[in-house]
C-alpha cells in the first residue's frame, strides 16, 4: 500500500478566515503543555472536587458477577440452577448476575428430558389452551422430539402447528413465552393473531454440538431474556469443540448474546477446565419484543467518576480500567472524547461497578498515569455530547515570528489573538480526529464500514506504519499471513483493540461473517467512531470548498441556523433555514450563522455549488446509493449539522520570558530573549483547540 503523501496537507492547506500575519511556536513539547478539562452541562469544570459525601459503605448495593478475562472462576461459591450435588465438571449453570439465587425447592426447575417440570408453565397453557388443543401441542412436541432423537428427518410430519386465533395481546405474549419455555426445541410464529409452532432447528443444530440438556437450558435462558443473567455450558476440554461452540453461538445470537472462555480447576483431578459462558448484550433485553418486568435498566450499578490521564489514549485507558475491574469496555459511557499527548479531565460512568469497587483500584492505575475521583452513584449513563464544552490551558513555546517579517513579536502574539477573539475561526475538526497513521487514517476505514467492505476495513486497521517496533511487526505479521493466533502472540498487551480485533478473528475466521464478529468486539462507540471520522474529514473539505467558492458572504442556497444559542451539532432540520434569493441579496444573514451538514440519512443540503460538491463526492467515494446504516454492524447515522465558524470564550493569555534561553535571530545580530505564550480558553463541544490555534499562529501546529 503507497503511502498517504497528503498527510500533512490535509491539514496545512486549511483555510485560514482571518488575515493577520500570525507566527511561529510550539506545542506539547510535554502533556503539561497542553491541559484539557470537559465542562459538564451545568458549566461546571470536571476536575473540580465535589464536596458532597461520595458514597457510604452501607448504602452500597450488591455487585454483578463480572469475571476479568484471565480470572479463575470461584467454584466453592457458585449457585446452581437445578439444586442438585452434582460434579462441577458435568455441570450446565444458569446464573444471575448478582448471584442471589433461592435455594431448594424455590429454585427453577432444570428439565434435562423431555418432560416438563415447569409447572407454572404448564399452567399458563392449561388456562388459555382447551384440552383438545393442548393435547394436540404435547403431541405435535413429542413427534417433532421423538424424531430427532432417532435422527431421521422430518418426513411425513407436519412441519407447523396452530394454536389458533388469540386476539387479547397479552395472552398471546404469555403463550408465546409459555410455549417457548416448556418446549425450547419449539419456536412460535405469529400471524394475524394467529400463534402457529414449528420446530426450532437451531436447537437441533445445537444439539450436534453439545448435550440436549445443554441445549434445552440454553434455549429457555435465552428466551427468558433475564439481564444480568449467564448461562455456562459444561466444562470442555477440547478447543477446536469450543471453537465450534463459540461460533454456532455467535453466528446464529450474536446481536444479543456474547460468548467468553473461563479457565476453572477441576475439583477430582486438579487440572483445569476451560467452560464457555454466555451473557446478554449491553441492552439487549431491551430489543425483545415481549420484555420481562426484572429486565430495568433501575436494577443496573451505575458510577460516575472524573478520569484524569496523562499522555494516554482514550481507548487505551478504558480497556485497562475494563481488566481491573472486569468489565468489557462497552460498560463504560463518556462525553467525548480526548486527546492522547496531554493531561486531560473527563466525566465517565461504569456499569455494573459500585463505588467501593472502582475505590479499591486506585492505587493500580496511577502506573498507568491515571487517576479517577469523585466516585459516586449515579442513575444513568453517559451519551456522546453531553457536555459544554472544553477548557484549555496551554502553553506555546519558542515564540517566533515568521520568515522575512520585521515586526515586533509581542504585537504580532497580541495581534493575532485579538483578531480570532473577535472574529472567530474556521470550525474545522482537528487531526486527532483522523489518527497520526502516515499510510491509514481512521476514516479510510470509516468508509469502508459504509460500504460494507468489512474484510478491507480490517486489514486497513491492520495496516502497519513504517517503523520497527513490536506494534507494527505484529501488524506487517498478519497482512502477510492473516494467522490471527500468531499475531496475538506479537501484538503488546496494551494494543486493547487490536488484540479484541484479532482474538475474534483467531475464533472465528478470517472470512466476511468472521470480521463482522470482530468488530463486534469493539463498543458500539468505537465502531461508530470510525465511520464519524469519514463524515468529519468530508465536512472539513466542504467548508474549504465552501469558503473558496463564496468567501464570507452568505448566498442564495446556502443553510443558515436560525437559533442564536445553538452551541453544538445535535439541533433539529427544523432550525435549518435554506437562504431565499431575496435574503441572500439583503445580506439579511451573517456568515457566522451559516451551517454546512455532516453526512447522513436525515439531513438536507444546500441549494447552490457547495451541495452539488456533496453529491459528486459522495459519487467519488461510491456511495450515490449509501443510506448512512449499517445493519450488520448496528450503525446508524443520521447526519446533523455544523457551524463553519466558532469564537473561542473566555480567553485569556500572557507572554512570559525565558531568560535561560537566547535566541539568535537569523540575519540579524540582536539576541532576543525567548518567550512563550500561556493561553487559557473554553470551547464548544466538538471544536479543536489545535484548530484555534492554527488560525491563531497562521502555522502548522501538528506534532
Amino acid at each position: 500500500m503507497e503511502e498517504d503523501t497528503d498527510y500533512r496537507i490535509r491539514f496545512s492547506s486549511l483555510c485560514f478566515f482571518n488575515d493577520h500575519i500570525g507566527f511561529h511556536g510550539t506545542i506539547k513539547s510535554s502533556p503539561s503543555d497542553f491541559i484539557v478539562i470537559e465542562i459538564d452541562e451545568q458549566g461546571q469544570l470536571v476536575n473540580k472536587t465535589i464536596n458532597e459525601p461520595i458514597f457510604k459503605i452501607s448504602e452500597i448495593q450488591p455487585e454483578p458477577n463480572n469475571f476479568p478475562k484471565k480470572t479463575k472462576l470461584d467454584l466453592q461459591n457458585l449457585s446452581f440452577e437445578d439444586g442438585r450435588n452434582q460434579e462441577v465438571n458435568t455441570l450446565v449453570k444458569y446464573t444471575d448476575g448478582d448471584q442471589n439465587h433461592p435455594s431448594g425447592s424455590e429454585k427453577e426447575d432444570t428439565i434435562s428430558d423431555g418432560t416438563s417440570k415447569c409447572e407454572e408453565k404448564a399452567d399458563v397453557l392449561s388456562s388459555f389452551l382447551d384440552e383438545k388443543t393442548h393435547e394436540l401441542l404435547n403431541n405435535f412436541a413429542c413427534d417433532i422430539k421423538e424424531k430427532w432423537l432417532s435422527e431421521t428427518e422430518l418426513i411425513g410430519l407436519p412441519l407447523e402447528f396452530s394454536i389458533g386465533r388469540i386476539l387479547d395481546k397479552n395472552q398471546r405474549a404469555s403463550l408465546h413465552s409459555a410455549i417457548r419455555q416448556k418446549f425450547p426445541f419449539l419456536i412460535t410464529v405469529g400471524k394475524n393473531s394467529e400463534i402457529v409452532v414449528k420446530p426450532n432447528l437451531e436447537y437441533k443444530e445445537l444439539c450436534h454440538l453439545v448435550s440436549e440438556e445443554e441445549a434445552f437450558d440454553f434455549f429457555k435462558y435465552l428466551d427468558a431474556k433475564k439481564e444480568n443473567s449467564k448461562f455456562t455450558f459444561k466444562p470442555d476440554a477440547n478447543k477446536d469443540h469450543r471453537k465450534a461452540v463459540h461460533h454456532f453461538v455467535n453466528k446464529k445470537f450474536g446481536n444479543l448474546v456474547e460468548t467468553k472462555s473461563f479457565s476453572e480447576m477441576n475439583c477430582s483431578t486438579g487440572n483445569p477446565n476451560v467452560v464457555i459462558t454466555v451473557r446478554f448484550r449491553e441492552k439487549a433485553h431491551k430489543r425483545g419484543k415481549r420484555p420481562l418486568p426484572e429486565c430495568q435498566e433501575g436494577n443496573v450499578i451505575y458510577t460516575a467518576f472524573t478520569l484524569r490521564k496523562e499522555n494516554l489514549e482514550m481507548f487505551e485507558a478504558i480497556g485497562f480500567l475494563a481488566i481491573k475491574l472486569g468489565v468489557i469496555p462497552s460498560d463504560f459511557s463518556y462525553a467525548g472524547l480526548k486527546d492522547k499527548k496531554a493531561i486531560t479531565y473527563q466525566a465517565m460512568v461504569v456499569r455494573k461497578v459500585t463505588p467501593e469497587r472502582l475505590k479499591n483500584i486506585e492505587k493500580e492505575i496511577e502506573k498507568k498515569r491515571m487517576n479517577v475521583f469523585n466516585i459516586r452513584s449515579v442513575d444513568d449513563s453517559l451519551r456522546l455530547g453531553q457536555l459544554k464544552g472544553n477548557h484549555f490551558d496551554i502553553v506555546i513555546r519558542n515564540l517566533k515570528k515568521q520568515i522575512n517579517d520585521s515586526a515586533n513579536l509581542r504585537e504580532r502574539v497580541m495581534e493575532a489573538i485579538e483578531n480570532v477573539k473577535k472574529k472567530g475561526f474556521v470550525n474545522y475538526y482537528g487531526p486527532q480526529r483522523f489518527g497520526k497513521g502516515r499510510k491509514v487514517h481512521t476514516d479510510q476505514i470509516g468508509l469502508a464500514l459504509l460500504k460494507n467492505e468489512m474484510m478491507k476495513a480490517i486489514k486497513l486497521f491492520l495496516t502497519p506504519e513504517d517503523l520497527d517496533d513490536p506494534v507494527n511487526r505484529a501488524k506487517k505479521y498478519f497482512l502477510q499471513t492473516e494467522d490471527a493466533k500468531g499475531t496475538l502472540s506479537l501484538m503488546p498487551e496494551f494494543k486493547v483493540r487490536e488484540r479484541a480485533l484479532l482474538e475474534a478473528l483467531h475464533r472465528f475466521g478470517m472470512t466476511e461473517e468472521g470480521c463482522i464478529q470482530a468488530w463486534f468486539s469493539l463498543p458500539h462507540s468505537m465502531r461508530i467512531f470510525y465511520v464519524h471520522a469519514y463524515t468529519s474529514k468530508i465536512w472539513n473539505e466542504a467548508v474549504s470548498y465552501r469558503l473558496a467558492t463564496y468567501g464570507a458572504r452568505v448566498v442564495e442556497g446556502d443553510l443558515v441556523c436560525l437559533d442564536e444559542d445553538i452551541d453544538d451539532e445535535n439541533f433539529p432540520n427544523s432550525k435549518v433555514h435554506l437562504v431565499t434569493e431575496e435574503e441572500g441579496s439583503a445580506n439579511m444573514y451573517a456568515i457566522h450563522q451559516v451551517v454546512l451538514p455532516i453526512l447522513g440519512y436525515n439531513i438536507q443540503y444546500p441549494k447552490n455549488k457547495v451541495g452539488q460538491w456533496y453529491h459528486d463526492i459522495l459519487s467519488r467515494d461510491g456511495l450515490q446509493t449509501c443510506r448512512f446504516k449499517v445493519p450488520t454492524l448496528k450503525l446508524n447515522v443520521p447526519g446533523c449539522y455544523r457551524q463553519i465558524l466558532k469564537h473561542p470564550r473566555n480567553l485569556s493569555y500572557q507572554l512570559m520570558e525565558d531568560h535561560d534561553i537566547d535566541v539568535k535571530m537569523k540575519g540579524s545580530h540582536i539576541d532576543e530573549t525567548a518567550l512563550s505564550l500561556l493561553i487559557s480558553f473554553d470551547l464548544d463541544a466538538s471544536c479543536y483547540a489545535t484548530v484555534c490555534l492554527k488560525e491563531i499562529m497562521k502555522h502548522d501546529v501538528l506534532n
